[in-house]
């Protein structure tokens, strides 16, 4: 390759002015609200994104255990808006009463509305318990990494039983709760 070809920079020309990136390459300003949330980022404390994650979890705990889903009607509100219109089990069905038989001990009966949230459960506490031990008290707990095939293997499993629940004939009604 000739060094007429190359760049001045890489020929070993002295570059006159500036090098300007190709207009494709630069970034639009972010507009006025993503600027505040970058300086608001950047001056909070390390803890408060765990604190605010552990705040989310505490108020669906709280909502969940006030609520009490296990004893709602069919069509008591809030009802799942698919299920309510459609009479179709969604993916998510059975979760908050999974959740609610979860925080009073009763493993089977969670797994019975929401076998798939039970199976995650362990991991996602596992997995905010390391992000916010090392965010906030710098522990080096090993992170769990899931990889690709693993996550779209959980999500084929998770299509795939969500379908076989809204089968009407058996054994699949076993799945209807």
């Amino acid at each position: 390759m000739s060094t007429t070809s190359l760049p001045p920079w890489l020929a070993g020309q002295p570059v006159q002015g500036p090098a300007v990136p190709p207009e494709w390459l630069t970034y639009p300003q972010p507009d006025r609200l993503t600027r505040f949330a970058m300086r608001l980022s950047a001056r909070s404390p390390m803890w408060l994104a765990p604190l605010a994650a552990l705040a989310c979890m505490g108020a669906a705990v709280g909502y969940t255990l006030i609520s009490n889903p296990v004893e709602a009607e069919a069509g008591a509100e809030p009802s799942c808006i698919l299920k309510f219109t459609t009479g179709f089990l969604c993916p998510g069905c059975g979760g908050t009463r999974a959740a609610w038989y979860l925080l009073h001990a009763n493993v089977p009966a969670a797994a019975r509305h929401h076998l798939l949230f039970v199976f995650a459960v362990p991991f996602l506490l596992y997995m905010y318990v390391a992000w916010a031990g090392r965010a906030v008290f710098k522990w080096k707990l090993p992170q769990l990494l899931i990889r690709p095939a693993v996550m779209i293997t959980f999500m084929v499993v998770w299509a795939v039983w969500s379908i076989l629940r809204n089968v009407p004939w058996a054994p699949f009604t076993a799945f209807y709760v």
